[in-house]
């Protein structure tokens, strides 16, 4: 029986959501420390990635952050006015947060700018191969798959471990002073929204989640979602892997030659 759902507690408290909601999560967690403990970040903050490596990280996820209010258009393609609370409730929040999402293509692209990174590089060249797989998963999933599916692998998954890494670099003081103070706040922008603004972005998204699943959803269907979360995880692994690939290896051909 799929008992309905209303969230008492508070938005971010994860006590505040039902008990197979909070398994799932915790089965998760060791997949999106993954996310959060990549080299990529930290080689970022201490300005440690080379030029190549950062022409990759920003062309890499070009592709998503563009199509990224497409994939939210898809999931709201899915709902039905009146149909049941979650559908109410995702529709709103989708269609608002759609809007909010509307400036952020270009906020990505004063970072690239302010990190070397030419606009027209970004918009007329191809992005590196192999680092397409976020971009094609998360088309997948808000296409074909469950409302459910698309806002816990698009919504709850990547706004939430985007906020996390985003919030690390933007707190960099090294970092920060790296870029030019004439247009360090510009070039910074994308990481100061996506570091603010997504703490409480992936809890209303999951608090929509549940309230479409309400309180006993079948253990096949927690386990997809888990499954959509963990793939969502993987998938920016994979990308920030493929980023810094050619730069470990170069490294280690220089510790082999010495």
């Amino acid at each position: 029986m799929n008992t309905h759902f209303e969230r008492t507690g508070p938005l971010t408290e994860i006590t505040s959501y039902p008990q197979w909601a909070q398994d799932m999560i915790a089965d998760c967690a060791k997949t999106k420390a993954r996310v959060i403990d990549h080299e990529i970040w930290k080689m970022m903050m201490n300005l440690e990635l080379d030029q190549e490596s950062t022409s990759n990280f920003m062309k890499g996820l070009w592709p998503f952050i563009e199509r990224f209010p497409s994939f939210m258009a898809l999931n709201l393609l899915k709902t039905r006015y009146g149909r049941s609370a979650g559908d109410n409730m995702a529709r709103r929040w989708l269609v608002r947060n759609i809007r909010v999402e509307q400036n952020h293509a270009e906020y990505w692209i004063n970072w690239a700018e302010g990190a070397g990174v030419s606009r027209d590089d970004l918009l007329n060249t191809d992005a590196p191969h192999g680092t397409d797989g976020l971009l094609r998963w998360c088309e997948e999933v808000s296409s074909r798959g469950t409302l459910a599916a698309g806002m816990i692998a698009t919504n709850y998954a990547i706004e939430g471990v985007t906020g996390e890494w985003s919030a690390m670099i933007y707190q960099s003081t090294k970092y920060q002073e790296s870029f030019d103070p004439s247009i360090r706040v510009g070039s910074l922008r994308w990481l100061h929204l996506h570091a603010d603004y997504d703490d409480t972005h992936p809890w209303e998204a999951l608090e929509i989640v549940c309230t479409i699943m309400g309180m006993n959803p079948s253990p096949v269907e927690v386990a997809h979602l888990a499954e959509c979360i963990k793939r969502s995880y993987v998938s920016m692994i994979l990308l920030g892997d493929r980023c810094i690939q050619r730069q470990w290896s170069f490294g280690k051909v220089n510790e082999a030659a010495a």
